[in-house]
C-alpha cells in the first residue's frame, strides 16, 4: 500500500535540500559574473543583490517530483498510480508551462524581455494548462454562475492563468513578500488536495514549498555585503505564478465531498491568491486614476503603503502574510454559509476601506514629517 504522506514528506524534503544546494551555487556564479540587479529609485533594497534565485525552482521540483514517482513506480508497481491517470495527464501540460515561465522568465533576468513578448508566452501557457482539461468550466455560484461553456471556459481560465502569473510577480517588491505569500498558499493547497485524495496534485505543492523555503531564507535573512543574498527575479514569479494558478484550478477539480458539500470551491481555490490579485487591481486603477501609464512600476502596491506607514519590512511581511491567511480561514468558513459573490464582495469592501485608512494614515503622517512617504 502506498503511503501517500511519505510521498508527500520526500518531495517536499528532497526538494528543500536540492535548493539549498543550488541557491548557493548561483549566488556564486552570480557574483563572479557580475549579475545583479540594478539599484534605481524605486527599488528599496541597498547594494548589489542578484535576481537570479528562481532559477533553482524548477529544477528543484521536477527532480524532486521525478524521483519520487519513479521509486513508486519501481517499488510499488506500475498500476500505483493507475487511478490517479486522470491526474498526472494535467500534471504533465503543467510541467510544460512551467518550463516556458521559466525560460521566458530567465530570459528576462538576464538580458530583459519585451512585456509584449513575455505576453504570449503566458497565453501560450495558458492555452497548454486548457488543452489538458484543467480549465475553469464551473463558477459553482460565483456572480451566480455555475456550469460555462466550453469557449467561455477556455476565455475565463486564459485570463485567470494571466492574471495570477502577473500578479505574483507584481508583488514581488519586499523581501520574502512572493514566496512567503506563495508558501501559505501552497502549503493550503497541499492539505486541500490530500483531503480530497488528489496526491499528486499534493506531491506538487510539497515539493514547490520545499523549493521555496530555502529562497525565502536567504532573501530575507541573507546578507547582502556578505553576498548571501537573492532574488527570485521574473524566472521565480512567473514559475511560482503558474503552479499556483494550475493548483487553484485543480481544486476546482478535485471531487471530494468536502468542498462540494460543506464549502465552495471557488473559494477555496482562490481565496490563497486574494492580496495579490486585489493588489494588482488596486495600483491599476490607483495609476489610471492620477493619468499615469498602469504597465510602468511605481512604489503604490500594499508593501510600499506599510512601509509609508513606518513598518519595516519583516513587519510587513508578516501584516501581508496574516492578513493573506485570515482571508483564506474566514472567507472558507463563510463560504459554509454565502453565496460566494457575497464573500467577494465582502472582501473587496474590507480591502478597500483599509486601503483607505492606511492611505489617510500616510497623509497624516506625511503632514507631520513634512516629507513625502508614498507614490
Amino acid at each position: 500500500m502506498v503511503n501517500w504522506i511519505t510521498n508527500d514528506i520526500l518531495t517536499f524534503a528532497i526538494s528543500l535540500v536540492l535548493a539549498g544546494i543550488i541557491i548557493p551555487q548561483i549566488l556564486l556564479i552570480a557574483f563572479r559574473k557580475k549579475l545583479f540587479d540594478e539599484v534605481d529609485e524605486r527599488k528599496i533594497h541597498k547594494g548589489v543583490v542578484p535576481r537570479l534565485g528562481g532559477i533553482a525552482f524548477v529544477p528543484s521540483i521536477l527532480f524532486s517530483l521525478a524521483l519520487v514517482i519513479g521509486l513508486n513506480l519501481r517499488f510499488n508497481g506500475e498500476n500505483v498510480f493507475g487511478e490517479f491517470a486522470e491526474s498526472l495527464v494535467p500534471m504533465y501540460f503543467m510541467v510544460c508551462a512551467v518550463l516556458l515561465m521559466f525560460l521566458v522568465g530567465m530570459a528576462d533576468d538576464l538580458i530583459g524581455v519585451r512585456y509584449m513578448a513575455k505576453f504570449i508566452v503566458q497565453i501560450l501557457s495558458a492555452l497548454l494548462i486548457c488543452s489538458s482539461g484543467m480549465y475553469v468550466d464551473n463558477l459553482y455560484g460565483f456572480l451566480w454562475m455555475t456550469d460555462l461553456p466550453g469557449w467561455f471556459a477556455f476565455l475565463t481560465t486564459a485570463f485567470v492563468v494571466v492574471f495570477v502569473v502577473n500578479s505574483i510577480n507584481l508583488i514581488d517588491g519586499i523581501d520574502g513578500l512572493a514566496s512567503g505569500l506563495s508558501t501559505v498558499a501552497l502549503v493550503f493547497y497541499a492539505v486541500v488536495f490530500f483531503k480530497g485524495s488528489e496526491f499528486v496534485y499534493s506531491m506538487l505543492a510539497s515539493a514547490a514549498v520545499g523549493t521555496l523555503l530555502p529562497f525565502f531564507y536567504y532573501n530575507v535573512f541573507g546578507n547582502a555585503k556578505r553576498q548571501k543574498k537573492i532574488f527570485m527575479g521574473d524566472t521565480g514569479a512567473l514559475t511560482t505564478g503558474m503552479i499556483l494558478v494550475f493548483c487553484a484550478i485543480a481544486v476546482l477539480h478535485t471531487d471530494s465531498g468536502i468542498l462540494v458539500d460543506d464549502y465552495n470551491p471557488v473559494i477555496v481555490a482562490f481565496s490563497p491568491l486574494i492580496i495579490p490579485c486585489f493588489d494588482v487591481v488596486r495600483v491599476y486603477l490607483h495609476r489610471v486614476a492620477r493619468h499615469r501609464n498602469p504597465f510602468l512600476p511605481d512604489k503604490s502596491h500594499i508593501h510600499h503603503k506599510l512601509l509609508a506607514l513606518g513598518l519595516n519590512q519583516r513587519l510587513a511581511l508578516i501584516v501581508i502574510m496574516v492578513w493573506s491567511a485570515l482571508f483564506i480561514l474566514v472567507n472558507i468558513i463563510l463560504s459554509y454559509y454565502f453565496n460566494p459573490t457575497t464573500i467577494v464582495v465582502a472582501d473587496i469592501l474590507i480591502w478597500t476601506i483599509a486601503n483607505m485608512l492606511m492611505s489617510k494614515a500616510i497623509r497624516n503622517r506625511e503632514r507631520e514629517l513634512n516629507v513625502k512617504l508614498y507614490d
